[in-house]
């Protein structure tokens, strides 16, 4: 049951954040307050993301855009990564769980890019699909992953 709610609330958190406009959602306010000065600045000034065509940097975006810009695909990541763990454990064991947790993820990940394109000013991409996936299998790997070594060593002999 706790499972259940767990995801309730997080597909929650994501239908209402995919219904947002990008001004809604902005969170260089929040940044500037937070992060006055811009700290890594030169550390950042490194980094150039392939995003959508473009290389998404500071210099392409400023300092604040950029770091709001990492925010946001690694809020897709985590988020997804999540979701398709909490799918994975309430899944039966004697079922295909990895593989059905992937595809039901997958489908969200749809999903949610679908919603996206309703919404004003928000463009649905294959590219945040990826993401979210790769969150989904990396989470979903390193669950499977901790599952093993927590098993009682009478079960993994079998």
């Amino acid at each position: 049951m706790k499972k259940l709610l767990i995801l309730t609330i997080l597909l929650g958190i994501l239908f209402f954040s995919s219904g947002q406009t990008p001004e809604q959602q902005s969170l260089i306010p929040t940044l500037e307050k937070w992060l006055p000065g811009e700290p890594l600045k030169s550390s950042l000034s490194n980094l150039h993301v392939p995003y959508w065509g473009k290389m998404i940097s500071i210099e392409e975006r400023g300092y604040y855009p950029f770091v709001e810009f990492l925010l946001r695909k690694g809020a897709h990541f985590f988020t997804f990564g999540f979701i398709a763990s909490v799918i994975y454990l309430m899944l039966p064991t004697h079922t295909f769980r990895l593989l059905n947790a992937t595809w039901i993820t997958l489908l969200l990940a749809i999903g949610d890019e679908y919603h996206q394109s309703l919404t004003s000013g928000r463009t649905p991409t294959l590219q945040d699909v990826l993401l979210d996936m790769t969150g989904a299998i990396t989470f979903l790997l390193l669950l499977r992953l901790f599952l093993l070594t927590k098993r009682p060593k009478k079960a993994r002999k079998r």
